[in-house]
């Protein structure tokens, strides 16, 4: 069994198309001849990482703060 080399640009075109254009990594896998467990390691070699799903703090705080102005204004208007 040998090994073939493939240029960093080849390998960033191969995650590209699975990432971005979203193409399964099996039909990539069987188009190009190449292992996915190649595909896999090019993954964690040279996908952007992905920010995992949670709170958007900057975002969470513009949001609060408006809350906060809203309800002191409707409390100022009150009293």
């Amino acid at each position: 069994m040998g090994t073939s080399n493939y240029s960093d640009e080849f390998k960033r075109d191969v995650v590209h198309q699975i990432t971005v254009r979203g193409y399964p990594v099996r039909e990539v896998s069987q188009r190009l001849g190449v292992s996915t467990h190649s595909l896999y390691k090019w993954l964690k070699l040279f996908a952007e990482p992905v920010p995992k799903p949670g709170v958007d703090h900057e975002a969470e705080s513009r949001r609060l703060k408006r809350e906060l102005a809203k309800v002191t204004e409707e409390r100022d208007i009150l009293t």
